[in-house]
């Protein structure tokens, strides 16, 4: 399966090259997601005018132009299902990645979407039946939706509990974590560290 990678800033603090342990946090999301058994590419959807930029960063950027997230996804849409995981995201959990799309192809659902449960949907760590998302995307456009999160009305997704999930393995919840500040980084930069001591 091929994982997408949204790395298209519409607000001030979405910086995907931010350094995190001497390393874009874009390059490690990449990385995270190729440790996956499951994920044999990763492309990296990017805007047209910062292609130069992401390209000495990720290995498969795809450029193009759009307004914002949910219109540049629409329009980088593969072909087959794919997992979709945001470019500020370096704790990415391989074995939930391998779990997730294991699952997805056992129920076939339209959608698979880790779900909080206060009901916040996890959008940017689910795997997609790309005709379906479309649908979805052309849909909430069409009520004047611009937060790629909005999809979830639009979809027959199937809900992955994010708690019941945490309570057999607690690193399930870093998978969701992002970078935003500073004290993202330095919380990223510790917990990455962790990792490689218990290797």
């Amino acid at each position: 399966m091929r994982a997408y990678v949204i790395a298209f800033p519409e607000k001030k603090w979405e910086n995907y090259t931010v350094p995190v342990a001497d390393e874009p946090v874009i390059k490690l999301t990449e990385r995270r997601l190729l440790m996956s058994k499951k994920i044999d590419e990763v492309i990296t959807v990017v805007r047209r005018d910062r292609l130069r930029v992401y390209s000495l960063h990720v290995s498969n950027p795809l450029p193009v132009s759009a307004r914002g997230k949910m219109e540049a996804l629409m329009k980088a849409l593969p072909e087959a299902p794919f997992f979709l995981a945001e470019g500020n995201m370096p704790l990415i959990m391989p074995f939930l990645v391998n779990y997730m799309t294991g699952l997805f192809y056992e129920n076939e659902p339209e959608a698979l979407i880790p779900v909080w449960r206060d009901g916040t949907a996890e959008v940017t760590h689910a795997v997609y039946e790309p005709d379906a998302l479309a649908d979805a995307i052309e849909a909430a456009l069409a009520e004047g939706y611009r937060s790629l999160g909005r999809v979830v009305e639009f979809l027959d997704y199937e809900p992955l509990p994010i708690e019941e999930l945490a309570k057999r393995n607690p690193k399930v919840t870093l998978s969701f974590f992002r970078v935003r500040n500073s004290f993202d980084v330095r919380f990223a930069e510790e917990t990455l560290e962790k990792m490689r001591s218990q290797i």
